[in-house]
């Protein structure tokens, strides 16, 4: 069995409009939120082997905030990846790892949900997942395979989801 942390970057700075995408960084309630979310994956206790990153600038602050004590490997290929091409970095860059927390974007991220968990390991957590995999989310998935290299779909049950507005009333949505 292999565990796999999927984490969404932090709500990002749409305030400055002369910057590529890319480029974007967090804004305040995204700082917030990182930080949040990361003292909740420090104290869920999950010991990552491997930290795979989107290099975008968003995905940089948000894993500065959440987890400064972690050096991710940061690989181009997942700005802004579908589940096919996340599915092939974890496969080819998993390694001997046992836990490998992957950080980046939707709608990439949240669709690995659909991909990973079978019809018959949807849980109460998978329910709330699918509604919408928000900014600075964390998901870890339990994975019925010896090898990244096995990863396929349908192999895995969502053991635990979280989002910063679960931990912190006040980064609930705005409206």
């Amino acid at each position: 069995m292999k565990i796999l942390g999927l984490l969404r970057h932090a709500k990002s700075d749409w305030g400055a409009s002369d910057k590529r995408d890319f480029d974007r960084g967090l804004n305040d309630r995204g700082h917030r939120g990182a930080k949040v979310i990361g003292e909740h994956i420090a104290r869920h206790g999950v010991k990552w082997d491997t930290v795979l990153a989107s290099p975008a600038e968003r995905v940089k602050l948000t894993l500065a905030d959440a987890l400064p004590d972690l050096a991710p490997e940061w690989d181009q290929r997942l700005y802004l990846a579908g589940t096919d091409t996340i599915m092939d970095v974890l496969r080819e860059c998993g390694g001997d790892a046992e836990a490998v927390l992957l950080s980046g974007h939707n709608p990439g991220l949240g669709d690995m949900l659909f991909e990973l968990v079978a019809p018959k390991n949807e849980n109460d957590l998978y329910d709330e997942a699918k509604v919408k995999f928000p900014t600075a989310a964390y998901a870890v998935y339990e994975l019925d395979i010896e090898s990244w290299a096995d990863l396929r779909d349908g192999c895995g049950k969502l053991v635990h989801f979280a989002r910063p507005r679960d931990l912190d009333e006040e980064l609930g949505p705005e409206y």
